[in-house]
């Protein structure tokens, strides 16, 4: 009975164990990924050589390989994301143009429109979807929504000079991100991050 339950153990060890074809499949993925893990860094390494990409990535591969692969899932240039993607206050956030032409090039929308109140202290951005033609109106933003926020109260805040530019670039903003976060992946804008610590 002892010999029988050893060599039924052993039976069972063998038909777990992988085969040499799956053994060879798996080792060759793992081969394939350490060779794109190396071409990533090569990659990183020629781009922080350039005097084109901003001061903060040169040299720093690691930076540019987060860089590089939120380019990827972003179907974006990674140039492009280096010079659009900033820290603020230790988090990451895009420039308010980038993110706006990020919707307007990914094909579901239309390019984004804005419909100002009449006396331009209020603005909504809005676009079509574009397999529905439903219309998209993101949250209103309001000129007294920034002061009560305390966005247009801080020493040199653009709230104050430029109003009509914020107003549309804060719409954006709200409505990319209540529509198609994925898109921006869930980062906020550089002046949203400035306005957030500030005001908090």
């Amino acid at each position: 009975m002892t010999e029988l339950l050893e060599v039924m153990d052993e039976v069972e060890v063998q038909e777990d164990a992988p085969t040499k074809h799956e053994a060879e499949t798996a080792l060759t993925l793992v081969e394939a990924d350490t060779r794109k893990f190396e071409l990533k860094q090569r990659e990183a390494k020629l781009l922080g050589a350039s005097s084109l990409v901003p001061k903060q990535y040169q040299g720093n591969v690691a930076d540019i390989v987060v860089a590089m692969n939120m380019a990827t899932r972003m179907n974006a240039d990674p140039l492009m994301v280096m010079q659009s993607l900033h820290i603020i206050h230790g988090k990451p956030g895009w420039s308010a143009q980038f993110l706006i032409a990020s919707f307007n090039s990914c094909g579901r929308f239309s390019a984004i429109h804005y419909d100002f109140s009449d006396d331009g202290q209020e603005c909504v951005a809005v676009t079509t979807e574009r397999a529905t033609n439903r219309e998209v109106r993101g949250p209103k933003v309001t000129t007294e929504m920034a002061k009560a926020e305390g966005w247009s109260t801080k020493s040199g805040s653009k709230w104050k000079t430029m109003p009509e530019l914020m107003l549309r670039y804060r719409a954006a903003a709200f409505l990319i991100r209540t529509t198609a976060p994925e898109i921006g992946l869930g980062l906020y804008t550089t002046d949203e991050l400035k306005d957030i610590n500030d005001a908090s």
